[in-house]
């Protein structure tokens, strides 16, 4: 049975998880399902891409009957190569959505524990119910969060709510989540509330959007000068390009923009 699907609607992409028996839980196939997802449509022309899960939950962490299988297998073998750029293949569940280069909007419901809270920070926008419920659950089993959580937690939460996360694995709701910074907003219907947003960036210039996930990773990440640059020459390759300039004309016209691919 397939572990993830993937389905093209008006230049967005939506990615779901269909391992829902089992709480969309986290086995190799269901990582390497994921995985290849987020590559299918990085490769793809798609504007905007929604990720999503079936059945009561989001993701419920590593399937435990791969915890079991931990003590078989020698970790620095599983976890220390970088077969994914520059994370393991179980990082790459959350980086791969980092390398999309388009926008990512996870809507989140049920729980998202553990890698599954670690999937979803991935996105570049996180739609979540009042009730869903989160944890950074690694502790519960006498481990640390390693499915790219400490690459990415740094720079939506505090230190202190890092720390109390990650050293107490307590659960939370939504609205915790959102006070902390983890997720962007909160809906009663997250799905509806994330396909609507990916309408809306569908419907700007594709070209430019683009630009904006690659200008803010570097924003992020590097130096002034280097943002500064960045900047520069994101707009020099968008300033009177095919699509700014159908933005410009459909403005103008009172229109809706056709963009060229």
């Amino acid at each position: 049975m397939a572990r993830v699907s993937v389905e093209y609607r008006d230049h967005i992409a939506v990615v779901t998880l269909t391992r829902a028996d089992k709480m969309n839980a986290l086995d190799d196939a269901m990582a390497e399902a994921i995985i290849a997802a987020g590559q299918e449509v990085a490769a793809s022309d798609v504007r905007a891409v929604v990720l999503t899960a079936q059945g009561k939950g989001f993701c419920a962490g590593l399937d435990l009957a791969s915890f079991a299988a931990m003590g078989e297998i020698d970790p620095k073998a599983w976890l220390l190569p970088r077969t994914h750029g520059d994370a393991n293949g179980m990082q790459e569940l959350a980086m791969i959505w980092r390398r999309v280069p388009v926008p990512v909007i996870v809507a989140l419901h049920g729980v998202a524990y553990g890698g599954g809270l670690q999937l979803a920070l991935g996105g570049d926008i996180r739609i979540a119910a009042p009730d869903a419920r989160f944890s950074l659950m690694e502790m519960k089993w006498g481990l640390v969060p390693d499915l790219g959580g400490m690459a990415l937690l740094p720079a939506l939460v505090r230190s202190d709510v890092l720390r109390l996360m990650t050293y107490t694995a307590r659960p939370f709701d939504g609205k915790q989540a959102l006070e902390w910074g983890l997720v962007t907003s909160l809906s009663d219907d997250p799905l509806t509330e994330a396909l609507a947003l990916a309408h809306e960036i569908a419907g700007k210039n594709p070209d430019a959007i683009r630009a904006a996930k690659r200008l803010i990773d570097v924003a992020e990440t590097a130096d002034c000068a280097t943002v500064l640059m960045a900047e520069s020459k994101e707009s020099v390759d968008l300033i009177g390009s095919p699509n700014q300039l159908e933005v410009v004309a459909a403005q103008m016209q009172g229109r809706a923009p056709v963009f060229k691919l």
